[in-house]
């Protein structure tokens, strides 16, 4: 690739506000490059719909990105990359394309024999990649899967904390023994903006683990082996794009990035 492919931005793609949790990490890593952000919140909850539908969408604003000119897209929502990442990168053969799992091999390597809690979408537990990945740790942990529909419209009405947060997620570790878990999963991109809201309702035993380190460490290895990386000597420029075309939602995104 020539060098001109290199000063391109990253295209990162979410149902909302959730996947900025992993661009912010992989500003981190690499705050030399350029990134653009695309939240489909007018569309959002993805968790609750049909794969489909959500196949549909995901294709749509993958298209958006690749016509802001992007040299990677990460599918930065869990629901988006259970349903459409194999269609994806059949489609789109030219383009780095990551996606994004929930991070459970680094729960069960850190949990020490407790429970390990999934929190995710409707969409995401039932889709076959994820039965797959339960599977293959089965036999290591005790893996409880806690479908927590609802919990992307508070985050994407900008609530991150307080009261109803704290009853919401109350009543969904209602039936867990609180001391019997050794690390939640936080199965969508959204969540870690409530991670101290978690924390709260768990005490601080738990570990609250997801995955957008491995994702951000994963985007950099793909674009140093495309030799695609940015020139380091500069500070990137974030642009950010909303379906939902208010400047309420995009005043969260910048917030939520700080």
């Amino acid at each position: 690739m020539s060098n001109n492919e290199s000063i391109k931005p990253i295209g990162f793609f979410d149902s909302g506000v959730g996947g900025l949790s992993v661009m912010k990490k992989a500003i981190e890593y690499m705050p030399w490059e350029d990134y653009i952000y695309f939240g489909d919140s007018i569309n959002a909850p993805y968790g609750t719909k049909t794969v489909d539908e959500v196949k549909e969408l995901t294709f749509n604003a993958v298209e958006f990105l690749i016509s802001k000119g992007v040299k990677a897209i990460v599918i930065a929502c869990n629901t988006a990359t259970s349903a459409a990442i194999e269609d994806l990168r059949a489609y789109y053969k030219n383009i780095p394309i990551i996606g994004i799992e929930p991070a459970l091999k680094p729960a069960v390597e850190l949990s020490n024999n407790g429970k390990i809690i999934i929190m995710a979408t409707p969409m995401t537990l039932v889709e076959k990649k994820f039965k797959t990945l339960m599977k293959k740790y089965a036999q290591e942990a005790e893996i409880i899967p806690l479908p927590c529909a609802g919990l992307v419209e508070l985050i994407e009405s900008g609530i991150t904390e307080g009261d109803e947060l704290i009853s919401f997620l109350s009543k969904k570790f209602i039936d867990i023994d609180k001391d019997t878990i050794s690390a939640v999963v936080l199965g969508c991109t959204h969540y870690p903006f409530v991670k101290n809201a978690i924390a709260k309702v768990l005490g601080n035993k738990a570990l609250l683990i997801d995955g957008s380190e491995g994702t951000a460490k994963e985007l950099r290895r793909r674009l140093g082996k495309g030799g695609i990386l940015g020139d380091k000597g500069r500070k990137g420029e974030i642009t950010i794009y909303n379906s939902l075309q208010e400047n309420k939602v995009i005043e969260l995104s910048y917030k939520l990035l700080k």
